[in-house]
């Protein structure tokens, strides 16, 4: 295992940035005095002049970004996701989301993953949050290529989007070949006896656990679920067709994100068993995050026995 490459999403995130400043000049980058955390710091250093330290003032930042925005310029901004969408929630929504202008909220060190800065820093509400602002396109990348083409797809939409990056350095999954599309779920294992939407750093574990499942006999399907919010029903509810049963998976509450989405998909269009896996209704604290993923259940093995209560529920 420790040949496997690891790369933080928020790596992959920086490296977007300068890749895409490159190619175009229709846009700014903007950040909450924390550049070198969030990696925006490598635009930062390549274009200096496009890219405003805003200072700890993330609810001014998007005012100003809200203002350039309505001029007709792109602008990305970026905090950590407890700041970006928790201190920022109502100049998110009013400015940026009402009018739905072309705002990126790069939002860094979401979830429990953040670690040792503790449980004011680990932002599990983030995506529930964002649900709620109509017009918002939530995308969660699973690993550092999808990060970096989750951006490229991303300032070419019309409206606010709010992306998702971690800490933690992840395996990466996927090639450099690999495309992806806003709202698209993709089918990376296929099975009948269950299916595992897992998003972010979660759909690595949901790998693991199939392997864990074939070896026990379970034929499970693993959907990585990158976009959030436009949800892809299309996906969820042929799954819920021919396997009779969803795991979710998510570095988030289990209240208002993935899990959420997919259990309101599916008790409208084709009711089946759907359990969630993720962070309980709690707070976090300090610690290293690997073991936080262990103590908080957010592992291979915890997938799987949320696999065998869901098969148990399926009539």
């Amino acid at each position: 295992m420790s040949d496997i490459k690891k790369v933080a999403t928020r790596v992959g995130y920086g490296t977007a940035l300068v890749e895409l400043g490159r190619k175009r000049d229709d846009f700014i980058v903007m950040d909450a005095d924390l550049a070198a955390a969030t990696q925006t710091g490598m635009f930062k250093k390549e274009f200096p002049d496009r890219f405003y330290d805003c200072g700890i003032a993330e609810q001014n930042m998007m005012g100003i970004a809200a203002g350039i925005a309505a001029t007709g310029k792109k602008v990305i901004v970026s905090s950590f996701a407890m700041f970006a969408a928790g201190r920022a929630f109502e100049q998110v929504r009013n400015s940026i989301g009402y009018p739905h202008l072309n705002v990126i909220i790069g939002a860094t060190h979401a979830g429990i993953s953040v670690g040792e800065d503790g449980a004011t820093h680990q932002c599990c509400e983030d995506i529930a949050l964002m649900r709620t602002i109509p017009g918002m396109t939530i995308i969660n990348p699973a690993d550092e290529v999808e990060a970096k083409k989750a951006v490229e797809a991303a300032i070419e939409l019309d409206g606010p989007v709010y992306m998702r990056f971690g800490r933690l350095a992840v395996p990466v999954i996927f090639d450099e070949d690999y495309k992806f599309e806003v709202g698209k779920g993709v089918e990376l294992r296929h099975g009948n006896d269950v299916t595992i939407i897992a998003t972010g750093l979660m759909v690595n574990e949901a790998l693991e656990a199939y392997e864990m499942l074939k070896n026990e006999g379970i034929s499970a399907r693993v959907i990585n679920m990158a976009t959030i919010k436009p949800l892809d029903k299309d996906i969820v509810i042929k799954a819920a067709k021919e396997t009779g049963a969803i795991v979710t998976a998510e570095e988030h509450s289990v209240i208002g994100g993935l899990g959420g989405a997919v259990s309101e998909a599916v008790c409208e269009e084709y009711p089946v068993p759907v359990v969630k896996l993720g962070v309980n209704d709690v707070f976090g604290h300090s610690g290293p995050a690997p073991k936080l993923l262990d103590e908080f259940g957010l592992r291979a093995p915890n997938i799987v026995e949320k696999v065998k209560k869901a098969i148990a529920l399926k009539k």
